[in-house]
Formats: structure tokens, sequence, C-alpha cells
């Protein structure tokens, strides 16, 4: 993604926004080379999903390499380099082996770091660190940045309403929590705005896996809400969330391309996961639309702070839907579709529309 964020600063707690987790395996440094200026070196400290989830961990990733090749920096001491986590006992041990090794900004991409990052910037003083997905206050060498996924969810409801054809969709989470809230929030919110402009009833199944790990659980709840006769499911569930998708490739494949059912991406464009080749023969793709976070330019437009000297410690960066923050794809989206999303997206920008950051119980 190559837009370029301007960035709402303020200090202090503020509302938790949008994110998965980042992952790896095994709790060493991956591989790499060395870099003569080690002043400019960045890290990504991991949680247990893999740097190639096909989501958020990938999108952090490519804003490390994309920092690298600007900047002529090459994978390893002083230049971009992760640290792979197994478990959160080796959030601690990862920080401190990036910080010993030189890397002067480190990163701690998804709120299940925000505790790691706190206690290893109280530890090194004099390096910079970011926590994506969580707030941490009052610590001068931290800065935080969060993404209002709500916004970009709510689109995402929107255009499942307009889509579905059952008046049945689904929301599969990953970890319950404040971020994960906001995906759901404002899902609901956009499926019962389009279905109220539709005048339709649509509902809405919701099921979280407990983690973002379990590809097999996700492609189990998958497989029962597709029983159910939903049609479009909406997965905010890191790595697991491949089941998901292997779920609908599996469906689709022993049904004709006229009675697919669909899957709406998270994090990156995971329209190439979509791809399948239908009963009758035909080649075909099944992923609606994907609700996109800027996360892979933020990282990289971090990264080039501390490079210029001008890293935001102590400031919390907010990416929106208004600086393109958040946003999602065209994909498959009929043109009706994607008139009434990008109709909402300007209402939202224009404050018309408020959308919610926990779901309505």
């Amino acid at each position: 993604m190559n837009v370029k964020f301007k960035r709402v600063l303020s200090i202090g707690v503020v509302a938790v926004t949008s994110g998965l987790l980042l992952g790896a395996c095994s709790g060493k440094q991956q591989g790499g080379t060395a870099n003569r200026n080690v002043k400019h070196g960045i890290a990504l400290i991991t949680d247990s999903n893999g740097v190639d989830d096909h989501s958020f961990n990938q999108a952090a990733w490519s804003g490390f390499k994309a920092y690298g090749q600007e900047h002529g920096l090459k994978q390893g001491k002083g230049g971009y380099q992760y640290f792979q986590s197994s478990s959160a006992a080796d959030y601690a041990p990862n920080f401190d082996q990036a910080a010993s090794a030189g890397y002067q900004t480190i990163f701690g991409v998804g709120y299940q770091l925000t505790d790691s990052v706190a206690a290893a910037a109280k530890k090194n003083p004099k390096k910079n660190f970011v926590i994506i997905d969580s707030v941490i206050s009052n610590q001068k060498n931290v800065a935080s940045a969060t993404f209002e996924s709500n916004q970009a969810s709510y689109l995402g409801g929107l255009a499942a309403a307009y889509s579905t054809k059952t008046n049945k969709v689904g929301f599969i989470g990953g970890a319950k929590s404040s971020v994960l809230d906001l995906f759901e929030a404002g899902f609901r919110q956009g499926v019962a705005a389009g279905a109220k402009a539709l005048h339709k009833k649509i509902s809405v199944q919701v099921q979280y896996i407990g983690n973002f790990t379990s590809t097999d659980k996700a492609k189990a709840i998958a497989q029962s809400m597709y029983a159910d006769k939903a049609d479009i499911l909406y997965q905010a569930a890191g790595n697991a969330g491949n089941g998901v998708f292997s779920e609908a490739k599996d469906y689709n494949q022993a049904r004709p391309a006229s009675k697919k059912v669909w899957v709406i991406g998270v994090d990156t464009d995971q329209a190439s996961l979509g791809d399948y080749k239908s009963k009758d023969g035909k080649t075909d793709n099944f992923t609606l639309t994907s609700v996109l976070k800027g996360l892979d330019v933020a990282v990289h437009s971090l990264a080039n702070d501390a490079y210029n000297g001008k890293f935001p410690g102590g400031k919390h960066i907010v990416y929106s839907l208004k600086q393109n923050g958040v946003s999602i794809t065209k994909g498959n989206l009929t043109t009706k579709t994607w008139a009434a999303v990008q109709a909402a997206r300007k209402q939202i920008i224009d404050g018309k529309i408020t959308v919610a950051t926990s779901p309505k119980k």
C-alpha cells in the first residue's frame, strides 16, 4: 500500500483500536547480514502467528522490508529484523535480545505485547519502542499507534448487507478483547445500516475462536455458520482466519459457482486466498472484499521518524478512515454496493455517522 498518512497526535490513554497479532515460532532472531550503521536498526518482536500469516503480521513485516529497501539496509544487525516468539514467555527475552543486539527502534505489534513493551522501554531508556494496537502512557521513549478499524468494519458490514442472498451473515473473531470489539461493533452496525436502507431483516451470527492460531477451530465455526445458511463471513482472527478461507474453499468447490458463499478478508487484501474452481469447472473467487489496516505504512512511517531523529516518543498516533489509515477493497462488490460503501465512507469522515467501539449487548 502506497498511501501516505497524515497523523493525528494525542497524548494519554484513549480507546484502543483494532488489531490482530504478530507471530512466528522460535524465540530466536532470523538470519540476515550485517549493516554498517547500527543506529538505524529496527526490530520486530513477534507473537506466535508468524510473519507470513496473510494478515496483520505479514502487513507489518512488509513495512519493515520497505524501510530497508528505502534506506539500503539489509535484514540483520543495523538493518531490520524479527525475533520469533513461540509463547508469551519469549516476549521479554526477545526484547532483551533485540536491545542488546543494537537495534535502536523496537516494535511490539499486537496488544498482547503491551506489558512487555512497557517493561523493555523502562529497561532501555535510550532506545525507541513502538506498541501497535494499544496505548502506553507516560513513557517518553514509547510511541503508541492504533487503528480505527471499527470504521472500516462498518463498511464491510454494509457491503455484506448489500451482498447477502440468504440474509444471514457471520462474524468470526480471534480472542475476545476491546481490540476485537472494534471489528465486531463496526461490522454489526454496518450490517444494520444496510438492512435498514434495503428494508431487509438480516441476522448476524457471532462466535470467537479464543485465540489467533487455531485454524481448525475457525474452520469448524465457519462450517457451522455456512450450514446454517450464512452466505458471508467476516473473519478477524489473524492466522486462524485461514481456517475460514479453507472451509469456504472446500464448500465452494463442491457447489456450482452460482451457489457460492463468501469471506470478507481482514488487515491485508486477501483476495488471492479466495481463488478456487467450482463444481461446474469455473475458475472463480469468493473473497467479497477485505477490510484493510495500513499497518505496513504505519511501521514504515514510524521507523522513518526514528531514522530522521523525529521519533514521536510519548505520542499516540491514530490511523483512521479519514487518512486512509483503514479502508476496504472494491473486491467483488457490485457497482451499487461500492457506491453505497463510498457514500457511507464520506458520511463517517464528515461526522454524520458515528461508529460504535463496542458491540451492543
